[in-house]
């Protein structure tokens, strides 16, 4: 009797060790298959954000590519002083390969760096310019340019010479301009890309007026982040 109470303990016991053992792998499969779920997420994840980092690659514009800006209001050599601020916008839009690094309509900011009236540089008119930022993707982004300066002969002569850098970049052109202002334009006459411009020499001093096409040549390469 004893024997046989023996061998059913011995019995239950060892069947309770056997559904042990044959349940764990069905842990173990399920924890290798959500390891496999993880790591094919992970890898796609990972690839995503490669592809979005290599589309993040900055636009460089190179040094001695003009910026044309159109006024947004009058500057003179009279009515201007040195260390004033100014506004425009982007006149047209900025290209690096076929892509606009810098879009029309951008908004900008600079500073009148000298602005002398007839009588008070040698019988000349001075005004010198320079752009201080461009607008863009909603923060300002600070960029070197060359100063712009336009000068006036005093003495009855009415022509101005506009000079980018130190460098003369030619004779200026009248022509009527201004919106019935009565003011004479004068557009660069030579130069290479950028040298453009425009200066009033009404009355012998210099007055740019609100919307006036002035280039700017960047003297160091701007780096615009995607």
């Amino acid at each position: 009797m004893r024997s046989r109470l023996v061998l059913l303990t011995l019995s239950i016991y060892l069947a309770l060790t056997v559904l042990g053992c044959t349940s764990k792998p069905s842990t173990d499969d399920a924890t290798t298959g959500t390891g496999k779920t993880s790591d094919a997420k992970g890898g796609s994840e990972k690839g995503g954000k490669e592809r979005r980092e290599a589309k993040k690659e900055p636009i460089v514009v190179p040094a001695g590519t003009a910026v044309t800006v159109s006024l947004g209001s009058a500057l003179g050599s009279k009515t201007s002083q040195s260390g004033q601020t100014f506004s425009g916008s982007v006149a047209k839009d900025v290209l690096v390969g076929n892509a606009v690094a810098i879009p029309q309509g951008a908004t900008v900011s600079g500073t009148v760096t000298d602005a002398k009236p007839l009588g008070k540089f040698a019988g000349g008119a001075v005004l010198q310019v320079r752009l201080d930022s461009i607008t863009l993707n909603g923060s300002d982004l600070p960029v070197q340019t060359a100063l712009r300066t336009f000068s006036a002969k005093g003495k009855g002569k009415r022509t101005a010479v506009m000079t980018g850098g130190g460098a003369a970049l030619g004779g200026i052109i009248g022509a009527l301009a201004g919106g019935g202002k009565g003011a004479a334009i004068g557009m660069a006459a030579g130069g290479g890309a950028g040298a453009g411009g425009a200066a009033f020499t009404g009355n012998k001093d210099i007055v740019l007026p609100a919307e006036s096409a002035v280039s700017f040549e960047l003297s160091q390469p701007l780096e615009i982040k995607q």
